[in-house]
């Protein structure tokens, strides 16, 4: 892995504060805008997950979403399927989020604390849309450029 991190602005949220209600359960549930700064010269996909670190089940996957063309932004509201052909025909897996994006919901009065994190790497990850974030992080382990995380909460 490089010894640079990847650098990420969500848009609308600064590094440990509320996640906008747009991005939750809650609200319209839409994937948030992310801009990303250093990113590797050397980057031909991106990939983002979103875990629930207070979740009873450990880092419990929200989202996971690979082969995104590199770029320095990765726009809000990406569509669910399997693959996203507005961008690039990206690969969502199985997780919280069937094949899509599913934002924060924790139990009312519960304050969760969530981890979006944004992968760079050197190659596209051949892989099913049927697999889920561990299956993702075995196949690119050796791909990963460069990967940068961002902390919000949620109640």
């Amino acid at each position: 892995m490089a010894a640079v991190n990847l650098e990420i602005d969500y848009i609308g949220m600064a590094d440990k504060d509320r996640i906008p209600v747009e991005n939750t359960g809650r609200g319209q549930d839409l994937s948030p805008e992310f801009v990303l700064k250093n990113l590797s010269p050397g980057a031909k996909t991106l990939a983002v997950t979103l875990e629930d670190l207070t979740h009873p089940v450990k880092n419990f996957t929200h989202w996971v979403i690979w082969n995104i063309p590199a770029m320095d932004k990765i726009p809000k509201g990406i569509k669910a399927g399997k693959h996203v052909a507005g961008l690039g025909n990206a690969c969502q897996g199985i997780a919280y989020g069937l094949h899509r994006y599913a934002g924060p919901k924790p139990p009312r009065g519960k304050t969760h604390l969530y981890r979006f994190t944004v992968y760079a790497l050197d190659d596209a990850v051949d892989l099913s849309p049927n697999s889920r974030k561990k299956d993702f992080l075995r196949k690119a382990g050796s791909h990963i450029l460069q990967t940068g995380s961002i902390l919000g909460r949620f109640e």
